[in-house]
């Protein structure tokens, strides 16, 4: 067990400040949570000409709940209903849905297509219905949906079967998914990317058929929408330069523009990235060997000559380039889940299948808000929602109010603490926080679905608590 500080110990916000501080940090901090219409959270949004209500955001959240047809649950339902009791005005996607089966990440993701289209439908009606009976008017609501497709991560048809598709070869990651690198077949050719391009558009258009304001183009988080931004080495017209590198967004983007008037476009981007962590001594998390790689040309947005430092210059020149091409807002995220994940969501406990941290998990949040804050201020015309506060805990919301306030960024994002404390946005607004609700970010909405279980909190949500699985949980959190 590591031995950094729990956040539950610090016994106010000053407190925590002063270890922020030691840290040598600087991250505005305010004293109380301001509540009301005071708040710098009530702020109205504009994105795309839309008025959205207030500056809080709800991440895409799965639950490896579908059915194995891609269709949403009853557990589906009930995350999605919570997600429009939070309070939040904008929700950016609710959940990543495949644009195909081939795409899925696990058994259980959801898939959008005519035979799935209606559900979908009845899924984000249930978030609206429970929205405004609890907040009244849903004209400021602003919802989307992710479109994704998983790439190396693929496993459609069983949790144990990894069906990668692939941009390159990566020298470290290929043995993770069980790649040969002298095998070929998993890439995929110019032309079943262009076949691709054209499921997006049509998934798009189906999303903005049955009611959504927006879809978001994911490019996050080692899926194939990210990968593509690091094909460096990848021959032809979708590898190599960054303009070759941004043509499956680029040509993403006008199919959907040209089939879909009207339909706002978001992109939710790992701005950064570094490379992939194992379990070294006792469990703490350390970079695998990348010498043989340098220059370490398979991330984006590091420094190709030390890719553990990072190198915002291209991300940059990508943002800039989103807002020409007419993307309404960007979602800033960075790293993976599956490779570095105490950069992506930073946590005290990690998943079972990760390393305990290598740095205060705060360590990993401040590198979040900072490069948020870097790229707000490169393209201060372009919104942007940040990402990875859920383990600033108790004083999420001191963080949240004091950075929108400040400019560092236009709206603050909720992914895992939604799952446990849903009406946080809510009770911020009355003044008040549950402390017994918070995230204290256990892991276990991640260990369940490596396992084959739907994600939930286990620990907190006391639906999920009763839940058989919570025992199977148990049990491996002892191993």
């Amino acid at each position: 067990m590591s031995s950094y500080p729990r956040i539950a110990s610090f016994r106010d916000a000053q407190a925590f400040a002063e270890h922020v501080k030691s840290l040598g940090a600087d991250l505005p901090i305010d004293d109380e949570i301001i509540p009301g219409s005071d708040s710098p959270m009530a702020a109205p949004l504009v994105i795309a000409g839309r008025e959205i209500g207030n500056r809080w955001c709800v991440h895409p959240m799965e639950g490896w709940d579908g059915t194995p047809d891609g269709h949403p649950s009853e557990l589906t339902q009930r995350r999605w209903r919570r997600f429009g009791e939070s309070g939040a005005k904008l929700i950016w996607g609710g959940e990543a849905v495949a644009v195909r089966h081939d795409g899925r990440a696990n058994p259980n993701q959801l898939r959008i297509g005519p035979d799935t289209a209606r559900s979908l439908e009845q899924l984000r009606q249930i978030l609206v219905d429970a929205h405004r009976e609890r907040h009244g008017t849903t004209d400021d609501l602003l919802i989307g949906v992710q479109l994704t497709h998983s790439g190396r991560f693929c496993r459609p048809n069983e949790h144990s079967k990894p069906e990668p598709r692939i941009l390159y070869h990566h020298p470290l990651l290929d043995a993770r998914a069980g790649i040969d690198p002298q095998d070929d077949r998993p890439i995929l050719s110019d032309m079943e990317i262009d076949d691709l391009i054209g499921d997006f558009v049509a998934a798009a258009k189906l999303a903005q058929d049955i009611g959504f304001d927006f879809v978001d183009v994911k490019a996050c988080h080692g899926y194939l929408g990210h990968e593509f931004l690091s094909a460096f080495t990848r021959p032809g017209p979708y590898g190599g330069s960054l303009e070759n590198r941004m043509a499956f967004l680029r040509e993403t983007i006008r199919g959907i523009q040209r089939d879909c008037p009207g339909l706002i476009i978001g992109v939710r981007l790992s701005a950064f990235d570094s490379v992939p962590y194992r379990p070294g001594a006792e469990g703490r998390g350390e970079p695998e060997r990348f010498d043989h790689c340098l220059p370490y040309h398979y991330a984006f947005g590091c420094n190709p000559d030390n890719p553990l430092e990072i190198d915002l210059t291209e991300p940059v020149a990508l943002l800039k380039t989103l807002r020409d091409w007419g993307v309404a807002a960007v979602n800033i995220s960075g790293g993976s889940p599956y490779y570095n994940p105490h950069i992506q969501r930073p946590a005290l406990f990690p998943p079972s299948d990760a390393y305990q941290p290598p740095e205060d998990p705060l360590v990993g949040v401040i590198r979040q808000i900072d490069v948020a804050r870097q790229l707000k201020e490169q393209v201060p015309d372009l919104p942007m929602v940040g990402s990875g506060y859920t383990y600033l805990q108790d004083y999420l919301p001191h963080v949240a109010q004091a950075v929108v306030r400040a400019g560092w960024i236009d709206s603050v994002g909720l992914g895992r603490m939604i799952l446990s404390y849903p009406h946080l946005p809510t009770d911020c607004f009355e003044g008040q926080l549950d402390r017994k609700a918070i995230c204290r970010t256990f892991s276990d909405c991640t260990t369940a679905p490596r396992h084959g279980m739907v994600s939930g909190c286990y620990p907190i949500d006391p639906f999920y608590r009763e839940r058989p699985e919570r025992a199977k949980l148990i049990s491996l959190k002892k191993k």
